[in-house]
Order: structure tokens, then sequence, then C-alpha cells
């Protein structure tokens, strides 16, 4: 299945998967922009915001589990979420704890908490249409981490 079919499939875990890679991408560069205020409870934002983008790699690309050394415990951690139900309830935690960041002053973390709440919606969705779980190929899903192995 290429890019484009993924898209046309019309499963919206796909969608979230896609969605996703914007949200790792969008919290480690808000994150990163915003430690380096002289507010407090920004810099505690960041910091979760970086934790989450790194966490978020590991989820939506399962490429990375296989050639990354990391410990057997944050291996199950992240099998944990491999259906729709889990990974929208994770995008929602993840949104709301960005949302809270409003606390401090308006940021650039609220682009973060904008595009984990469209992931975790997409995700949701999938689920309330009880769509299967689908990985995208392109990003290490069933294609690409079976040739490696």
């Amino acid at each position: 299945m290429t890019f484009r079919e993924e898209f046309r499939s019309r499963n919206f875990s796909i969608y979230g998967q896609w969605t996703g890679v914007v949200a790792i991408i969008l919290c480690l560069a808000t994150g990163i922009a915003s430690i380096f205020s002289f507010n407090a409870i920004r810099i505690i934002f960041s910091v979760l915001a970086i934790v989450s983008g790194l966490i978020l790699i590991f989820v939506e690309v399962p490429f990375l589990l296989r050639i990354c050394p990391t410990s057997s415990k944050f291996d199950d951690f992240i099998r944990r979420f491999t259906t729709n139900w889990m990974r929208a309830s994770m995008y929602a935690i993840l949104s709301a704890i960005q949302w809270i960041s409003l606390v401090s002053g308006a940021s650039s973390l609220i682009a973060a908490a904008v595009v984990l709440l469209l992931a975790g919606l997409f995700y949701a969705l999938a689920g309330l249409k009880s769509q299967e779980f689908t990985s995208s190929k392109t990003l290490g899903g069933q294609g690409l981490a079976q040739m490696i192995v």
C-alpha cells in the first residue's frame, strides 16, 4: 500500500498516525522554543512537551523500537498503545497537559495542544467506526519492520 493509497483507505487510524507525526514535531519544536522563557511554570510544561514528543516517536514509528536500544519495561509500556482507543486516550491526556499550560500565559505550546487533540480525535473516530488499527507502512508498520527482521 503506497502513501497515497493509505490516505484513500478512509481509515482514521492512518490519519491519526500522520497527525501524530506532526504532533511529534510540534511538541519537540514548541517545547524547545518555550524552554528558554523566564517563566518557571512554562519551563515545566516545555519539558513535558519534549518528553511527550519523545514518547510519541516510539509510539507512532514502531520501526524505532527495533533499532533503538530501549529497556523491556519501556517497550512494554509503548506496546500498550496498539489500539485506537488507547491511542485516543493517550493523545487526550497529552493534549490536556498542554492545554493546562495556558495557566502560565499564552505560548506556542497551544499549537502542540491543538494537534495532539486532532490526533486523538482521529483515533477516537477510528474507534467509534470500529475500524481496525492500521499502522502506516511508510512509518515502519507491517511492511518495513518485517523487511528488517
